[in-house]
């Protein structure tokens, strides 16, 4: 044991609340992994959920690990430390499972270093009895799980608060059976619903790299796996189960007010995996806020379409009336009005993010975003006539049909805002700043527009510079950007089949240098990324029945591309 870490771990402990220590023994037991660090996992309300569901199960015992901070992956890469959980600092091969929770797919990379200073062998295939079953699950994984499909025994896909226990049961029954790993496996795929389990899948491949099949090599096993989403979210509750410090949003309590979204933007994936729609009661989320204001000043109501809830005013004056401040997020700009606005001035909020997405309407009609330019003006005056002081504007680039007039309307309409804002203020020193966030467009599976190619990232990174340049001199402007070259390992990661893997392994083994692994791999990661998919092909991610046909999705696509 290395005393440094295990000093380390137990100073977490101390400052966290709300966190489950079970005494092992009796118990099956789970590490659940987030592939990042403490910080941003800490942060995540699914993760901290999944820890929940698994630790009200009577006969498990659930705790934490995530990717160690660079000074302590150094000390468990040279075997000077084994690579150990937060609760009890038990070696992570020790536990009967190891749980990844998967929201981005940047994040995979990581998979497989946990799993090596886990001492547990990468690929699924290698794995006896005697190492952890390693299970997947979250949105990135629901979106398209074959990417990764060799590193894992099994994913639970989907919303979890119903499968797990249905998972959590199953296992059971199999380790009091004595059944292997093998017929384990087979046993939860037939039995628990959402439970993807690769190994039992075929893929066949057409000499051209298209895939000509998906068929399960056991018979009676599911053509597709078929998620059900739970119909009342009243039925439990999803908010902030640890409160930690030095967490990405330590200073909100974080509480889950709906599900799903009735908008249907083409480009967004949690649109189409969370439906239907569902808003969690004013009662129900009153109930919530009450527990986190014994904790923290103010209350996170986070969501899909958290501006959508019909009771949203309601729930943010409950809070101010209990002295706290409300943080929301997901405001659309056609929802925004003097009410909620007011909430906002009220509970200290000083920058507010909207998204028209694009500078066009042309383009904002192909996203299906709903909006249009006055939309966005009204808003913003709304905010300046509250003074609240920073905007943060969220656009797309690289979008299917962009030409160069587009780019120039992002441009157009910023400075449009900054007028208007100006205007509003009438020359007062409350309007500060206008921050415009650029981010390339990456195709997402199981949405419209899944079969549109990534565009060309350097054209991507020429238009980033000229909106850059277009604010160059202009102090109440910022322009923040993500960098191209790691959206198209993006888009990879989300666009790929099984053969992505192959290059996963080689990033893992050049210690992620990404060029030389795509240069040593005999995959076309060209083939996924900047290849316009055909609407009769079959696609990776098809295995998993989110409930929208692909009929309806080919519709909404070519709907797009003629700008309806």
């Amino acid at each position: 044991m290395n005393w440094k870490l295990k000093k380390k771990y137990t100073t977490l402990l101390e400052n966290e609340k709300g966190y489950v220590k079970k005494n092992w023994g009796t118990n099956n037991t789970v590490c659940l992994a987030y592939p990042h660090y403490y910080r941003a996992g800490m942060a995540n309300l699914g993760f901290q959920t999944v820890y929940k569901i698994f630790n009200d199960q009577p006969s498990f015992l659930c705790e934490r690990v995530f990717l160690p901070a660079a000074g302590d992956e150094a000390e468990f890469a040279a075997g000077r430390a084994e690579f150990f959980s937060i609760e009890s600092q038990k070696p992570i091969g020790e536990f009967d499972i190891l749980a990844f929770s998967l929201s981005f797919e940047n994040d995979y990379p990581n998979i497989l270093k946990m799993l090596e200073l886990s001492g547990i062998p990468l690929s699924a295939a290698c794995r006896s009895d005697d190492y952890p079953l390693v299970v997947g699950g979250g949105i990135a994984a629901t979106i398209n799980p074959e990417p990764i499909a060799s590193f894992f025994d099994l994913f639970i896909l989907g919303e979890a608060e119903e499968a797990l226990p249905a998972f959590a049961r199953v296992f059971e029954e199999a380790r009091l059976q004595g059944l292997s790993r093998g017929d384990m496996l087979l046993k939860v795929q037939k039995t628990v619903p959402q439970v993807y389990v690769p190994c039992l899948y075929e893929v066949k491949y057409f000499p051209d790299s298209r895939m000509e099949r998906v068929r399960a090599i056991v018979s009676g096993l599911p053509e597709k796996i078929k998620i059900h989403p739970p119909a009342n979210i009243n039925a439990f509750c999803t908010e902030e189960v640890i409160s930690a410090p030095q967490t990405e949003m330590e200073d909100m309590y974080l509480v889950e007010v709906n599900r799903g979204c009735a908008r249907s933007c083409r480009f967004c994936a949690a649109s189409f995996i969370y439906r239907p729609v569902r808003f969690r009661s004013y009662e129900k989320i009153v109930q919530s806020v009450d527990r986190g204001l014994t904790v923290k000043k103010k209350i996170g109501l986070i969501g899909t379409a958290v501006s959508d809830h019909p009771e949203l005013a309601g729930i943010g004056e409950y809070i101010l009336a209990k002295n706290g401040q409300a943080g929301i997020g997901s405001l659309r700009v056609d929802q925004i009005n003097q009410e909620i606005v007011g909430l906002l001035k009220a509970g200290g909020i000083e920058t507010v993010a909207l998204a028209p997405e694009a500078g066009s309407q042309r383009l904002r009609n192909l996203l299906r975003k709903g909006i249009t330019e006055e939309d966005v003006l009204r808003a913003a005056e709304l905010l300046m006539e509250k003074e609240i002081p920073n905007i943060r504007l969220y656009f797309m680039i690289g979008l299917p049909t962009e030409e160069e007039k587009d780019i120039e309307a992002i441009i157009e309409l910023a400075k449009k805002i900054q007028h208007h804002a100006r205007q509003h203020t009438r020359g007062k020193r409350i309007f500060r700043s206008i921050t415009l966030s650029i981010n390339q467009f990456i195709p997402k599976p199981s949405t419209p527009l899944q079969w549109c190619e990534l565009a060309d990232v350097g054209t991507v990174g020429r238009k980033i510079k000229k909106i850059v340049n277009a604010f160059g001199c202009e102090k109440q402007f910022k322009v923040i950007h993500d960098v191209p070259k790691w959206n198209y390992v993006q888009a990879l990661l989300s666009l790929g089949d099984r053969r992505v893997g192959e290059i996963l392994l080689a990033v893992h083994r050049l210690c992620g240098n990404w060029a030389q692994a795509l240069k040593e791999v005999n995959v076309n990661a060209d083939f996924y990324v900047y290849r316009r998919k055909q609407f009769d092909e079959i696609l990776p991610w098809e295995i998993v029945d989110l409930g929208t046909s692909k009929k309806a999705l080919i519709s909404e696509c070519q709907k797009a591309m003629e700008g309806k």
